[in-house]
């Protein structure tokens, strides 16, 4: 007799390691260097590190406004565009790992054991780890050798001991064997570079090549660049016909490669908060992506390798026979599950290229953003008029950023990955699979069954496409307009039951569309997934749209090259007065030869139109200027000038000109 075709599978060898599977237990781990311990000394130690910082800050100017103890407070400057990135990037990737080992660890802090009132030690935590680490960042502040020999020391201390304790207990009973390793290799990292960048400052500052200078910032030719390549431009007046003409495929798809790929540019320099939220944004994606994998995938593999012969004996309580064969039933669901965890993989892999392909995308739109907002094209960042200056929400969201972009990437990335995985689950057992065996076709026949209903909306669209094409449009004299109008209406009215279940398919398009685009989006703060109209309802691109506006107004590239310029002036004897006459007009932005004889009446001019020029390209600069500052508020709207105002402005401009 035939075997019945159902019972016919083939399928990979995939046999279950047997009925009795023990799982390892991994005990408790004490390293050598005590945790507890390690707290406590690396906690007095960092104490006499502040103390000795405090202490070299009272003998030394750290600012024109701040000395001693206020002057240290200040760990970095979030503000300054020209400084070092690295300090700040490595201490808070250490801060983040030890955040999120916090909320995954058993025992939040080392002191205590307290299973009880681990909320408690959550939120007490919360707070050490960042007074911990603060001497780490704050060994840089005064651009000085002891700090940078203290630097080295802490930095060394907290590296060692981690890499002794992860080679003495490299397996902990935590979630999996190896996952507190593995959590731990963006941490090591971090300190692995401070314990390389502090011993370089302190070579240089050996050296003297080491700025020492804490208002190197303005003194930076970064922003003197910046303003020559803005001086340097040439408008093209002409547009050429090979520029209207559409790209061709392989350039379009380039150009869209492009838009994912950053590229450093000369005369642009990130943001340091934007450069830290980069770096913890990495880490994030890498910590979310391996507790997903290890909560989720040893369990799988420990279930798929203890299945038995009982599994059928489950299975028929329910009513569900794979095989009168219960060794064959048993490959079945062995095979089902493999293809389970693979759907899982492949899932949270997915996510993971996907977060960070977007990832990429954001830094492109970053700078994008910035470079317009110093433009003063606040129409085309955000869609509409806003003022850019400091205010009471704009510092609030300024300050929570990186936090905030850490958080919904975590959440975003958790989301995606379930939804990932669910639609690989319907695609594999319901489609995949079915086609390949032949068998279970469920989803294709219930398809099947409804080909009637198919065909007819099918034919409907194909209808209303080609005669909307061949018979209700006509082209005369070069522009096009209805024809056949009584057909037109008629064929509207015929076909509006039919159009009324296309609408039906539409919306529910439009709406896994929708979640679709939502939910890859979600750890992006710098797009709204809300319409234009209610974005102020989103919480994330709110907060973005706050931080550019504390970005812009104050480091903006202009205002810091007029003011380092001003600052190099002051002081000096003879024709100070001058120098401080062409600082303003940004005369000495563009000579290349610095002439001292007396300014004739044309020149005086040409400074002029250059100062109109200036204040055109660059409008958020207007409202900084005297006497606007003595203006209504009325005269400058969101950093541009009123129609008024600016025709005034071009009178002024031409009155000093004809003088």
């Amino acid at each position: 007799m035939d075997k019945d075709p159902v019972y016919e599978y083939e399928y990979p060898d995939l046999e279950p390691q047997g009925s009795k599977i023990e799982a390892e237990v991994i005990p408790p781990c004490d390293p050598t260097a005590d945790d507890r311990l390690y707290h406590i000394c690396i906690t007095a130690i960092s104490v006499v590190v502040m103390l000795i910082l405090a202490i070299l800050a009272r003998r030394m100017k750290v600012g024109d406004r701040q000395k001693g103890l206020p002057g240290l407070l200040s760990p970095v400057n979030f503000l300054d565009h020209t400084q070092h990135k690295g300090l700040a990037v490595a201490v808070f990737g250490v801060l983040l790992c030890k955040l999120w080992g916090l909320l995954i660890s058993p025992n939040p802090l080392p002191f205590t054991t307290d299973p009880q009132n681990k909320q408690n030690w959550v939120i007490l935590g919360v707070f050490y780890y960042p007074a911990l680490y603060y001497p780490l960042l704050a060994c840089g502040t005064l651009h000085n050798k002891v700090g940078y020999v203290l630097g080295s020391l802490l930095s060394w201390t907290h590296f060692g001991i981690l890499v002794w304790q992860k080679i003495d207990c490299p397996k902990t009973p935590l979630i999996h064997k190896y996952y507190s390793l593995f959590s731990s290799l963006p941490q090591i990292a971090c300190l692995a570079f401070l314990s390389f960048q502090y011993p370089l400052l302190l070579f240089k500052g050996l050296n003297g090549t080491e700025k020492n200078n804490v208002t190197e910032d303005l003194n930076s030719s970064y922003y003197r660049d910046y303003v020559r390549k803005i001086f340097s431009k040439k408008e093209s007046t002409k547009i050429s016909t090979s520029s209207t003409d559409k790209p061709k495929i392989p350039q379009r798809i380039i150009d869209a490669v492009k838009l994912y790929i950053y590229t450093p540019e000369d005369a642009f320099r990130f943001p340091l908060k934007l450069a830290i939220t980069g770096v913890v944004s990495f880490i994030t994606l890498y910590q979310v992506g391996l507790l997903l994998i290890s909560v989720v995938v040893p369990p799988l593999q420990m279930a798929r390798m203890g299945v038995d012969e009982d599994v059928a004996n489950l299975l028929a309580g329910f009513r569900i026979v794979l095989s009168p064969d219960k060794h064959e039933v048993v490959r079945i669901v062995v095979y089902y599950m493999w293809c389970v965890e693979v759907c899982y993989i492949s899932a949270m892999t997915l996510s993971g290229l996907v977060n960070l392909a977007l990832l990429m995308r954001s830094m492109v739109l970053h700078r994008s953003n910035l470079k317009g907002l110093y433009r003063g094209d606040i129409y085309n960042v955000y869609n509409c008029q806003r003022s850019i200056r400091a205010s009471r929400p704009a510092l609030v969201c300024w300050m929570g950023y990186t936090s905030f972009t850490a958080a919904h990437i975590c959440i975003g990335m958790m989301i995606q990955t379930m939804v990932f995985f669910l639609c690989l689950l319907i695609a594999v057992f319901l489609v995949i699979i079915p086609i390949l065996y032949r068998q279970n076709l469920i989803l294709l026949q219930m398809l099947w069954s409804m080909w009637p209903f198919w065909l007819m909306i099918l034919l409907a669209v194909l209808i209303q496409h080609i005669t909307a094409r061949f018979c209700f449009i006509k082209k005369t004299g070069g522009t096009q307009d209805l024809d056949n109008r009584g057909n037109l209406f008629l064929l509207t009215y015929l076909l509006f039951p039919v159009n009324v279940l296309i609408g039906v398919i539409v919306a529910l398009w439009r709406l896994i569309i929708t979640a679709l685009f939502n939910i890859v989006h979600m750890g992006r703060m710098d797009i709204s997934l809300l319409n234009r109209n209610v974005e102020a309802f989103d919480p994330a691109y709110r907060c973005y749209a706050h931080y550019l506006k504390i970005e812009v107004s104050q480091s903006h590239p202009v205002m810091k090259a007029f003011c380092g310029m001003l600052l190099q002036s002051v002081g000096q004897d003879g024709k100070s007065g001058q120098r401080s006459r062409d600082a303003e007009e940004g005369i000495q932005l563009v000579q290349q030869e610095k002439k001292q004889h007396k300014v004739s009446t044309a020149k005086r001019a040409r400074g002029h139109w250059q100062l109109l020029y200036t204040l055109v390209n660059n409008p958020s600069l207007v409202g900084t200027r005297k006497h606007f500052q003595r203006q209504t508020a009325e005269s400058v709207l969101n950093g541009s000038l009123n129609r008024s105002t600016r025709e005034g402005s071009k009178k002024e401009a031409e009155t000093a000109a004809s003088n």
